[in-house]
């Protein structure tokens, strides 16, 4: 099925219409896959799929495609981010079809009369002109993994070599591999995808974990926080599992790293802000500069609650008193009586543009990389903006598939399946 001018009108002219719909789309899409493919939900966050994040994200992610179909370099991150995802979790180039077809019978039965014959043909042939573009990156992306040295594809056993409690609610578990093979190195801010079989649970349970530790060693470092229910919303499956029966000596089963929110620049001088359990990407961001840049200016900027949730506080300080490049910052937004009387921190409160133009000696002539939760990247993104700091100057890792940085198509961050 080609994809003439005509079909390329039809497909940018009806892609609001997707947006606007895209919960109901969302949600009649799932209905109807996991029908129809049950072992899919092996692969999908069950989680996510509860709380609705997953189907705004697969909407989102066909209505940006639509959008921008003659021109796809204009989300080129958002392709790359959901490539890397996909790999992760080893999506096969035979699963896109059914996917397809399904994606299609959402639409129609959700626009009913408004999805005509002539929309339904030209969604088709977008549908497939898009998959076959994400085959052909994500073979090449499993060849590139698997032919490193130390690459594999598919999942791997790893053995939790050490399990080491950060925080009451943080645990960093040391994977070394089962095989005593070796393991390739990675880029700093990729993740682990944990293939999790918890007893109980009738499907496999897969979750990505940032790296965090530096690249290079004979083992994997990851750090988990518990994540707790409130409301509706029920604890984690994955982080209790692992917190809770996961001991040294058990086997877990990872894919090879993967992920976009790496370093990808040399000159500029770096900043690296984080919230809450965010810190882990950057953390290993902050140990390869401190192995690999000796004059490079680096700034890390932690946000918590207080003292007994911040993890990695001792070996952060003692990263900086190391390296005269690199200097630490911490805010927090509760600090308890021993914070006070210590004065273990530079902020009180959130962290906000006014406070970062104080100690940024740099100005904002750097390269801005941040994770944490929504509310946290949020305000960091806009008093970048408002510093003026450009999109290219600002790196975001995303975990919660639902977008939530600002709403133009051009910045807005990758929505992943």
């Amino acid at each position: 099925m080609s994809l003439n001018s005509e079909k390329l009108a039809i497909v940018k002219s009806s892609a609001p219409v997707l947006k606007e719909n895209s919960t109901e789309i969302g949600k009649r899409f799932y209905e109807l896959l996991f029908t129809k493919v049950p072992d899919l939900r092996n692969i999908f966050n069950q989680t996510n799929q509860k709380r609705g994040f997953q189907q705004e994200a697969l909407v989102y992610a066909v209505y940006a495609a639509g959008e921008n179909i003659d021109s796809l370099e204009n989300i080129n991150q958002l392709v790359e981010r959901i490539a890397e995802k996909h790999v992760s979790l080893g999506v096969k180039p035979e699963q896109y079809p059914i996917v397809g077809e399904v994606l299609i019978q959402a639409v129609q039965d959700v626009l009913g009369d408004a999805a005509t014959e002539d929309v339904i043909d030209a969604w088709h042939a977008a549908y497939d002109y898009i998959a076959n573009l994400f085959i052909e990156l994500e073979q090449k992306k499993y060849h590139e993994t698997e032919q490193q040295a130390g690459g594999w594809t598919g999942f791997r056993e790893f053995i939790v070599n050490e399990k080491i409690q950060e925080t009451s609610d943080v645990v960093s578990f040391c994977l070394k591999p089962k095989d005593g093979q070796p393991i390739p190195s990675y880029k700093a801010g990729q993740y682990l995808t944990i293939k999790a079989k918890v007893d109980g649970e009738s499907h496999t349970h897969m979750r990505q974990y940032s790296l965090s530790g530096p690249s290079g060693k004979d083992y994997y470092k990851i750090s988990v926080k518990r994540e707790k229910g409130h409301g509706n919303v029920p604890d984690g499956i994955v982080s209790n599992y692992l917190h809770d029966q996961v001991a040294e000596g058990d086997i877990l089963e990872f894919s090879a790293p993967a992920g976009d929110f790496i370093i990808d620049s040399e000159n500029d001088p770096i900043v690296l802000l984080s919230g809450g359990i965010g810190m882990t990407p950057v953390v290993g961001m902050l140990e390869t500069l401190a192995e690999t840049e000796s004059e490079r200016p680096v700034t890390f900027i932690h946000a918590t609650q207080n003292s007994a949730a911040h993890a990695m506080k001792k070996h952060i300080e003692q990263l900086a008193a190391e390296h005269p490049n690199i200097s630490s910052f911490v805010c927090y937004d509760s600090p308890n009586n021993e914070d006070r009387t210590r004065q273990n921190y530079d902020k009180e409160g959130v962290v906000d543009l006014p406070w970062l133009q104080s100690i940024l000696s740099c100005g904002n002539n750097a390269d801005f990389y941040c994770c944490g939760p929504a509310p946290f990247m949020k305000a960091v993104d806009q008093g970048l903006k408002e510093w003026g700091v450009s999109s290219e100057n600002r790196h975001y890792e995303l975990f919660n598939p639902v977008s939530i940085l600002n709403e133009t198509s051009e910045e807005k961050e990758a929505a992943v399946l």
